[in-house]
């Protein structure tokens, strides 16, 4: 007769422990000061083109967000962060479905991202919906921040720093009575053209539009267009791949003006397409200080990383991630606490301090732009330009 009440305790006291256990973890992961056990898994996501014509831009981006993760979980080796990559190649066509993708997976606590305008314009709606927060470190049109997109944050200056900074380095610096404007139709580069033209006025004497890279190869009608007006400077608005044989193509046909074009443009990948020679003397223009010049280690510890020089917001990419991980540390472990805490956060990274507006642009005090010229078959830093 006893066995039975014995049982009865027995299976009372095993209940009770296992609800114990239970309380226990529940405790641990709702109120525990640190939240190690929700921070642990969570995912930054890097969204923009690892492959296809503008895949040398993304790549920079999504080292620089990586590198700045394996830092954190060298520190955090046992509650790490995973990264996760997104390859849009660059386009709008491709965003809509790789966002939809990206936000069924609810450890995604941010994105690091859209790299590009296009694809920023056809995937932020979708961030939005689902209230992922996103940090774009690249993409620079204007409009993006007149969306009312409550995720929408931008770390570096939008176009309308940089179009009137490569007018003004047009105008100042090159001295140009005559200049010629082209543009690649795409969101990106057409904003900026139109940004430069409205700032020039009457020196620019003509304007032309191509496609986008890898849609055209033969630009001899718009090469005609340039030389033919008298121009002493062309401003292309577009990426490295078009302006890199535009510059060859001129350069073929005799033009020996200078060739300015924006962030798009600032890669090696424009000195492949135009040849060392042709591409001699060019200028970018960039919303970023020179990436070599990062704070602390960073250019040291991204070559060891990845065997290769930081590039174009390699380092803005490397602290947007930071941003995204002080959160988590912070214990900001849900894509809507992270949300919140981006509007309040002032960071100190390595390439600048972050605080954003109610729109997502970067705080007007903190915007940085940069030209830089082709020199000795390198893209080398030039100077800090005026923005006004």
């Amino acid at each position: 007769m006893r066995r039975g009440p014995v049982r009865v305790a027995g299976g009372l006291i095993l209940a009770a422990a296992l609800a114990a256990a239970a309380a226990g973890c529940n405790s641990a992961s709702s109120t525990d000061s640190s939240g190690t056990s929700d921070k642990c898994g969570l995912k930054i996501a890097f969204f923009g083109a690892l492959t296809g014509s503008a895949a040398n831009l993304g790549v920079n981006i999504e080292q620089g967000a990586e590198l700045a993760i394996i830092k954190y979980n060298e520190e955090h080796a046992d509650c790490k962060v995973e990264v996760a990559k997104f390859d849009s190649q660059g386009t709008p066509d491709n965003a809509p479905a790789l966002a939809r993708q990206l936000v069924t997976d609810d450890k995604v606590i941010g994105v690091v991202g859209p790299a590009f305008s296009g694809e920023s314009v056809a995937a932020n709606p979708i961030f939005e919906e689902a209230g992922i927060p996103l940090i774009t470190p690249s993409a620079t049109r204007p409009s993006l921040s007149t969306e009312k997109w409550k995720v929408f944050h931008r770390a570096v200056a939008n176009d309308d720093a940089q179009g009137p900074a490569a007018a003004l380095y047009i105008k100042d610096g090159l001295k140009s009575q005559k200049v010629f404007i082209v543009d690649d139709q795409t969101a990106y580069g057409a904003g900026l053209a139109d940004t430069v033209k409205a700032t020039l006025g009457s020196l620019v004497v003509g304007t032309d539009k191509v496609q986008a890279d890898g849609q055209q190869t033969d630009f001899s009608a718009t090469v005609t267009k340039i030389v033919s007006s008298g121009a002493e400077s062309l401003f292309y608005g577009g990426y490295y791949q078009n302006a890199g044989l535009i510059r060859k193509q001129l350069t073929a046909a005799g033009w020996t003006g200078t060739m300015v074009s924006g962030d798009g443009v600032k890669d090696p990948g424009f000195l492949t397409s135009a040849g060392k020679e042709a591409a001699e003397g060019s200028v970018m223009t960039c919303p970023c200080a020179p990436a070599t010049e990062a704070k602390g280690s960073f250019a040291a510890d991204y070559k060891a990383q990845w065997n290769i020089d930081p590039g174009t917001y390699s380092d803005v990419a490397y602290d947007a991630a930071g941003i995204f991980l002080k959160g988590i540390d912070e214990g900001n472990t849900t894509p809507e606490k992270m949300n919140e805490f981006l509007g309040e956060v002032t960071f100190e990274g390595i390439a600048n301090t972050y605080s954003f507006t109610e729109t997502g642009e970067l705080d007007p005090s903190k915007l940085i732009v940069w030209t830089f010229k082709v020199s000795s078959g390198d893209i080398v830093p030039d100077v800090k330009a005026p923005t006004s």
